[in-house]
């Protein structure tokens, strides 16, 4: 939902706009009851990958890049 204030409100009250708007609320702010611009919250910053967070609890086999069999070949390519 969004809030309508005016300009001179929105100056007199602008820290608990500011906090209810990072809480997610919208506001327009109005100018002689003529809406002129909308107050939105900032989208979250992404957060940094951390490589590394499944280190110990799994092991790669040691033939993890070892080519197939002929009978593993041969099953992939009767079910595609």
């Amino acid at each position: 939902m969004r809030k309508s204030i005016n300009i001179h409100e929105a100056k007199t009250h602008l820290s608990r706009i500011v906090d209810e708007v990072a809480a997610g609320q919208e506001f327009i702010l109005a100018k002689a009851g003529r809406a002129m611009a909308r107050i939105v919250p900032l989208e979250p910053k992404p957060q940094k990958k951390k490589f590394g967070g499944l280190k110990g609890r799994f092991t790669v086999p040691a033939d993890f890049n070892a080519s197939l069999t002929e009978d593993e070949l041969a099953g992939f390519e009767r079910n595609s």
